[in-house]
């Protein structure tokens, strides 16, 4: 009820009075939409404010702060208050002017979300020409609701981005690889096989089975495991290796002990400035490299806290679980083997944060960040093999069982910023084998062809030319391999995506 009652209280502040008079009358149809207001609104603060602007600050501020009142009654996250959609939202009530009545329960959860559906299959309509013209990745992620049943969403990425397509109950039939390859194929079928590039799911035993099965009946489309979840294995298995599984417990437990008690917490805030040792991130390993990274810069401060008088007459530092912690912070092997985790991690991570995220297309950089990840690992041991032989093992066995695939090589050959700048890229036969599997896949005889025509040429003239321009555009069929290739996403929708909203719109429909 406060929620509700918060909300009336902004619209009703946000509508307001036009000098032109309260009542909306025939000149309103004249009025500016949302976004049209916005723009005005943004080339208007570029102007000197007036007088009356400047009187009108406390009016904007009371506006303000019933916004934040329904923020914070509602639980929302700080985040959205940079939608477009909640801009939009705003400048659509001021445009109304006064008097606009609230939506109500039934119109939010029915009708309205009815035209939303409508809104967003007209918006399909734009993504499906780019899938016929450039290609689309067909993307998978399952997760389980609070009734423990396995939804399964379907997504299409493209060169217009990444929209939802379907969500389906799979809890029947989810741990059955023939059912779910049965499940893909009436999607590829859905979307249309020809406008079809790869299928991206998460690796489990289950989605294998399933994506071969769709590559042996659909020849010209690739399954992909997902990146991110596979290199979120990767550090899953590093974690299990006897060094860093010791110094992750250890480092676990202290920090249990330190957040566990009243009086150490307190020790922890005051010697470290109330910098906290957790960091929550996408993935439970991922978070357990940043606890580890924030702990390493904290060091001084936390052996400050067990070296302390404070410590010292503190009762638990009498007791075993006291001794144990504050042993394990003195001891150097632990700190030791803290910044060897650190180091075999770091690069990984960086690795899992470029896939995972949604500031570019990464198909194209995913090949060349995974041999800096190696790389780096190297310097870091100054090229001493018995440090990281067991790590690269791991690495090695996920990245060439699941990870690596044509489509990765592919884009790393066609990425311009290594194309160009590689003059021997194609001696690299890895690369170049994985592109001609790519080209394998047109099923017309006589574009391969020209392709590889196209390819040999551009390597030829850039041996012994600058390209231009013009040239470059009369290479129209290699360009365009480039851009479908270089545009698709290598992960699905995220290795551990928060679908509690998601839940309360769509699966009580299902």
């Amino acid at each position: 009820m406060e929620v509700k009652m918060s909300l009336w209280t902004l619209v009703m502040l946000l509508q307001v009075q036009r000098q032109c008079g309260t009542k909306k009358g025939p000149m309103d149809k004249f009025c500016k939409n949302p976004e049209n207001a916005i723009n005005w609104r943004k080339m208007e603060m570029l102007r000197q404010m007036s007088i009356r602007e400047s009187m009108d600050k406390n009016e904007v501020l009371k506006v303000h702060q019933h916004i934040a009142r329904f923020w914070y009654q509602a639980g929302l996250s700080f985040k959205l208050i940079k939608l477009k959609s909640f801009e939009n939202m705003v400048a659509a009530i001021g445009q109304y002017g006064p008097h606009l009545p609230t939506s109500s329960y039934h119109d939010i959860r029915v009708p309205l979300l009815k035209k939303e559906v409508e809104y967003t299959e007209n918006l399909m309509k734009g993504h499906r020409e780019q899938w016929v013209k450039y290609g689309c990745t067909i993307m998978s992620d399952a997760w389980t609701d609070r009734k423990q049943r396995c939804i399964i969403n379907f997504f299409i990425n493209s060169q217009a981005r990444t929209m939802i397509l379907k969500s389906v109950d799979g809890s029947d039939f989810v741990k059955t690889g023939e059912k779910l390859f049965e499940l893909l194929d009436v999607i590829v079928e859905e979307v249309g096989e020809e406008n079809v590039v790869q299928v991206v799911t998460d690796n489990r035993s289950n989605y294998v089975l399933a994506g071969k099965l769709l590559e042996e009946k659909r020849k010209h489309i690739y399954w992909t495991p997902c990146a991110a979840h596979c290199i979120d294995l990767m550090l899953e298995n590093i974690g299990k290796l006897p060094l860093i599984r010791k110094t992750i417990r250890r480092a676990i437990n202290l920090v249990g002990f330190i957040y566990a008690h009243s009086s150490t917490l307190s020790l922890l805030r005051n010697f470290t400035n109330k910098r906290e040792l957790v960091r929550h991130a996408i993935t439970r390993f991922v978070t357990s490299y940043l606890t580890l990274e924030r702990r390493h810069k904290e060091k001084a401060n936390i052996r400050k806290i067990f070296t302390s008088d404070e410590w010292t007459l503190n009762k638990l530092s009498k007791e075993p679980k006291g001794k144990e912690a504050a042993k394990v912070v003195l001891m150097p092997s632990f700190w030791n083997s803290v910044v060897y985790t650190l180091k075999v991690m770091a690069p990984l991570v960086k690795v899992l944060r470029l896939v995972d995220g949604e500031r570019k297309p990464v198909m194209g950089y995913i090949y060349e960040a995974m041999d800096k990840a190696k790389e780096t690992i190297i310097k870091s041991f100054n090229n001493n093999e018995s440090k990281y032989k067991d790590v690269f093992a791991i690495i090695d066995k996920r990245w060439n069982c699941q990870l690596h695939r044509p489509l990765h090589a592919a884009a790393h050959f066609l990425n311009p910023e290594f194309f160009y700048d590689n003059t021997n890229l194609e001696f690299d036969f890895e690369v170049t084998n994985g592109l001609f599997e790519c080209i394998k896949l047109i099923p017309q005889f006589d574009v391969q062809q020209k392709i590889l025509t196209e390819c040999i040429f551009t390597r030829l003239v850039l041996k012994t030319l600058v390209l231009t321009l013009q040239w470059l555009k009369g290479k129209l069929i290699l360009l365009k391999l480039a851009i479908k290739i270089l545009s698709f996403t290598c992960s699905a929708s995220g290795c551990e995506r928060n679908w509690s909203v998601f839940e309360q719109v769509i699966v009580t429909k299902l």
